[in-house]
């Protein structure tokens, strides 16, 4: 027997959801499970809105089929309205985030290990199946119940919602900075896209005290890389001869691009021993040529988001080093247009829903 939304928890909440592959969100009423014991209950204030939530709003991602309706966003910043009995980690009222993830098994050796995020059997905040078989919905939403061991606890002086990116784009750029070692202030760092991933992998790098070279499409960015974010240099990567003159000078390069691109010319970039690591979600396979990682001992690499305890370190530091994303906070009945927005790179550089202020149940 199938269970609607709306009677499979005790608890009703309200939202917008992708019904079909369109990806024109509407509201949506649904519930959610009540508190456990080990449960945070939070009033969502904000929420921001990644990329990932357009390609699973459409069904184009080529991570798997979506399941709809589905209720995007995983970059949630709100308050606590409720507690279970053995919740230690945080108190009504305080202010919390909720990132990518929600569950994962505990006790394998990534659970073990602080990484989570890598756990075979990890839940996704949104699209995914909970440990009781339901699925879970995001933070485009009133409040949710999250297990405590997912919360974040949320700096003092960080802002709300230039924060709550920070939960997605923030952890997918901090991580493998400090994984591969790029974290140094005697690295050179090329940032490939210059949007929501890569003005906050900007910010970080700079942070860590490395020289920051931008490498975009657009020429017309240049000017908002050295002066509005304060990368060193601007390669346009479809100039060659910019390109050539900025061979083998990048200790490392994070490539926060998801439309199909070639990596020829970005290895080329690469000092000996240099790492390219992949961040965007590229639909189509990578052509990788041997020759460039041969002859220099390159390597190509990936990351995703983080663990939890390395997502707590990322914020605590953002929040000592004033790092927040740049953002523009749009009513809860923008989301569509600005979703059509977002797929044509029209914002600088995330926009954030306002969840407490314009979110109206029908």
């Amino acid at each position: 027997m199938v269970v609607s939304p709306e009677e499979e928890h005790p608890v009703k909440a309200f939202g917008w959801a992708a019904r079909d592959e369109s990806g024109i969100l509407s509201p949506f009423p649904f519930s959610r499970r009540a508190t456990g014991e080990k449960d945070v209950r939070l009033k969502i204030l904000y929420c921001g809105v990644c990329h990932s939530d357009l390609h699973s709003a459409k069904n184009d991602s080529g991570d798997g089929e979506v399941t709809y309706p589905v209720i995007p966003g995983h970059e949630i910043a709100g308050i606590v309205t409720e507690i279970g009995s053995n919740v230690t980690k945080v108190k009504v009222g305080d202010k919390v985030g909720v990132g990518c993830m929600v569950g994962s098994c505990r006790n394998c050796p990534n659970c073990e290990n602080d990484l989570e995020n890598y756990c075979p059997k990890m839940v996704l905040t949104y699209k995914s199946k909970y440990f009781d078989g339901t699925t879970t919905y995001g933070g485009y939403s009133d409040f949710m119940v999250c297990d405590e061991h997912f919360v974040i606890q949320w700096p003092e002086n960080m802002p709300l919602d230039a924060g709550c990116p920070l939960l997605c784009a923030g952890i997918t750029t901090y991580s493998p900075l400090k994984y591969f070692g790029l974290d140094k202030p005697t690295t050179h760092l090329g940032v490939v896209g210059l949007g929501g991933l890569g003005h906050v992998a900007v910010k970080f790098a700079k942070a860590f005290g490395s020289k920051v070279t931008v490498i975009s499409t657009s020429p017309h960015k240049k000017e908002e890389a050295i002066k509005g974010l304060g990368a060193d240099s601007f390669l346009v990567s479809t100039d060659q001869d910019q390109m050539m003159a900025a061979a083998s000078t990048l200790h490392g390069i994070l490539d926060t691009v998801s439309a199909p691109h070639s990596i020829q010319s970005l290895l080329n970039l690469l000092k000996p021993h240099g790492k390219l690591v992949i961040l965007g979600l590229m639909v189509k396979p990578l052509e990788l040529p041997a020759f460039p990682l041969v002859s220099g001992r390159k390597m190509v690499g990936g990351s995703g988001i983080g663990g939890m305890k390395e997502m707590q370190e990322m914020m605590d530091f953002a929040a000592e080093r004033n790092i927040t994303a740049d953002v523009e906070v749009i009513p809860m009945d923008y989301i569509n247009e600005a979703m059509e927005r977002l797929g044509k790179a029209d914002v600088k550089y995330r926009f954030v829903i306002d969840i407490a202020g314009t979110l109206k149940a029908e």
